[in-house]
């Protein structure tokens, strides 16, 4: 397996220098999406992780989501930017601007950022607005991953976001990652991973929306998911 860190270094470096190369004439991170699905493709294959996705007739080519998903593994991101095929955009941690190559691409690629300990909802939101018409967004809406598997609450941030562009939230479930690379080790295993697309929640039409209301959001895909998870993560086995 020590294979492993050399050759993922290898497809960053490369990937994320054409991605950030390509920056200079694409504006609109077009490119740079192509660039992180070959990575994810090549992360996942390299690693031996097979990817099994179910509900993808739910959600319509051509328009644009807010796909929310749980969030168990590093491997989450690979695996939903290969199977999910839209250009997808995430609100990432400030923190990984800063990582050489990843944060490049990251910014470059027109992904936003949010720092926790001041977070410019207002800011982010321009932001956003400027991406509607172009990308869909991911969001991992428990803030961190998950040491145990099960679905913490999802944050309401997000969801505001989310109302006040009106654009339709698609729960996502995955179901499997803990297995590759759980939270906290540094070693991968080869496993079967399954993402669950939901049919879309089109938020409230409000037009001064509270954070009544996005809780409110937010705990209902926070439900969907969460049932998901637990019911085909957490079920015990049948007994013939």
């Amino acid at each position: 397996m020590f294979f492993l860190i050399p050759a993922i270094t290898i497809y960053t470096i490369v990937l994320g220098a054409a991605s950030i190369l390509s920056s200079l004439f694409d504006r609109r991170g077009y490119f740079a999406h192509r660039c992180a699905r070959a990575w994810s493709w090549l992360i996942l294959k390299t690693t031996g992780v097979r990817v099994r996705v179910e509900g993808l007739e739910r959600v319509r080519p051509g328009t644009n989501y807010v796909f929310v998903s749980n969030h168990q593994s590093i491997y989450d991101t690979p695996v939903i930017f290969w199977s999910l095929p839209y250009q997808l955009r995430i609100i990432a941690k400030e923190s990984l601007a800063r990582f050489p190559v990843l944060g490049w691409h990251l910014r470059r690629g027109k992904h936003l950022f949010v720092d926790r300990r001041n977070p410019d909802r207002a800011g982010i939101f321009e932001r956003w607005r400027a991406l509607v018409s172009e990308a869909s967004l991911l969001v991992y809406a428990e803030g961190t991953r998950s040491r145990d598997g099960h679905v913490a609450k999802f944050k309401a941030g997000s969801f505001m976001l989310a109302i006040e562009a009106q654009l339709p939230i698609v729960p996502v479930a995955i179901i499997g990652t803990r297995a590759v690379m759980p939270k906290g080790r540094l070693r991968t295993e080869p496993a079967d991973v399954r993402l669950i697309v939901h049919d879309p929640i089109q938020p409230p039409a409000i037009g001064t929306p509270t954070a009544h209301d996005a809780r409110e959001l937010a705990e209902r895909v926070q439900a969907v998911v969460a049932a998901t998870v637990e019911a085909n993560q957490f079920a015990a086995p049948r007994t013939l």
